[in-house]
């Protein structure tokens, strides 16, 4: 009998403990939408000051109010539905093509050392080159259509997405190796099961920063030579002086990228939620 109200307490004690763990989430869940909230109302109050006072013109840094009355007004037309697939579809893409070309380009260079020597030089001297500069190139190579654009999204992503990993790849530690070569663990095992799961955290890290330069090069293709997309929005909207449809643009660009960085996180938490580490972790109760 009182194995059996030891029990039952026990299976209150773990509801109780996931109901709060729910609370925990939904409070998170709300709390990460302030900060969005606060940029906005702040926005708001800013530029309806300068409308009252008239620092300048009120023209160049319009309300949120007014940015969402014309976002209304452009999806009405469905040139919003159309420019965020577009946009989407080629961020996806090239992110994707230049995420698993670095990681297979780092795999070899960690594993033969003549193929580092020959491709480090080329990321050396290539590397720091913006996108807006190699655009042209493209655009001369490749033509104005589709392929330009989703090669130069994939090559910004490409390029800190491979040191990233190639760092991770060398960093692991010997003596994990060591460990399991002793026991019997063959080169395909100490990679899959040793090497490569210890890189994971340097390669999500790599996906972060590949994500961000990912989204400067969408723009920067979609702003020559394309007839649809967020970067399009923006040059339609400085050629005919529609200030308000530009804010709708970028106030899209920011949201689109941050819901892209939260599924890069969820996946970050996903895979490595076994790793606990930083000040937070440690003054945490």
């Amino acid at each position: 009998m009182s194995q059996a109200k030891t029990a039952i307490r026990r299976t209150g004690a773990a509801d109780s403990a996931q109901m709060q763990l729910r609370g925990k989430n939904k409070t998170w869940t709300f709390s990460s939408f302030v900060p969005y909230i606060a940029i906005f109302l702040l926005w708001e109050i800013l530029s309806r000051l300068n409308i009252a006072a008239h620092w300048f013109n009120p023209l160049f840094f319009p309300p949120p109010t007014e940015v969402i009355r014309n976002g209304w007004q452009l999806a009405q037309t469905g040139i919003i539905a159309d420019s965020l697939w577009s946009s989407t579809l080629r961020i996806a893409q090239g992110f994707l093509l230049g995420t698993v070309t670095a990681i297979a380009i780092a795999m070899f260079m960690s594993r033969f050392r003549i193929v580092e020597f020959w491709i480090s030089p080329l990321l050396n001297l290539t590397g720091p080159i913006p996108a807006l500069a190699l655009l042209p190139l493209f655009i001369i190579w490749f033509g104005i259509g589709e392929f330009p654009k989703v090669l130069l999204i994939a090559w910004t992503t490409f390029v800190p997405m491979l040191t990233y990993t190639l760092d991770g790849l060398k960093s692991v530690n010997p003596l994990l190796i060591r460990s399991a070569t002793s026991l019997g663990a063959s080169q395909r095992q100490i990679f899959t099961r040793v090497i490569l799961p210890s890189a994971i955290p340097n390669i999500l890290v790599g996906s972060q920063v590949g994500l961000g330069l990912a989204f400067s090069a969408l723009i920067v293709s979609e702003m020559m030579g394309a007839s649809s997309g967020l970067g399009y929005i923006i040059v339609d909207a400085r050629n005919y002086f529609k200030i308000s449809n530009m804010f709708v643009a970028i106030v899209l660009i920011g949201l689109e990228y941050s819901l892209f960085s939260q599924l890069l996180k969820l996946v970050e938490r996903r895979v490595m939620s076994w790793r606990k580490g930083g000040i937070r972790d440690a003054l945490g109760k």
